[in-house]
């Protein structure tokens, strides 16, 4: 069972196949038709429409701590409030390369954009796992 970005780099490291896992970087924004309730939602960081900002694709062992993702994603200097992330399996002892991870980057893009989160492991900026729950 994953509960820590740790977990997760362990147990991407015991797949029997090597593994390119793939991170989407999401700011909270306001819709553009917002009301007080939703703009109040994104200031207490309860609520809001989650945009991609950035995403990259890294193998198993080009990743440290979750400081030190943290810590790369200052250099862009983008902003971000949830990191989500995925897998992708090799084949035949060969890990994906990173044109084979722009689809499935681009799935998640739009997975994501549509609300569809369930899929993804979903970290915020102090390495908490997130847990979401919809709200009617």
């Amino acid at each position: 069972m994953i509960t820590s970005y740790a977990d997760l780099l362990s147990a991407a490291a015991q797949q029997p196949q090597p593994q390119r896992l793939l991170f989407v970087f999401t700011k909270a924004e306001l819709p553009q038709d917002h009301n007080i309730h939703q703009k109040q939602q994104v200031e207490s960081q309860q609520g809001g429409e989650l945009t991609a900002i950035m995403c990259v694709d890294k193998l198993t062992e080009e990743l440290g701590s979750f400081d030190d993702l943290v810590a790369e994603s200052k250099y862009t200097g983008k902003e971000w409030d949830i990191v989500f992330i995925s897998t992708m399996s090799g084949k035949l002892g060969v890990a994906p390369t990173s044109q084979e991870a722009n689809r499935p980057l681009d799935s998640m893009i739009a997975s994501i954009k549509n609300g569809n989160i369930g899929n993804y492991l979903a970290f915020n900026q102090s390495g908490e796992l997130l847990k979401f729950s919809a709200i009617s």
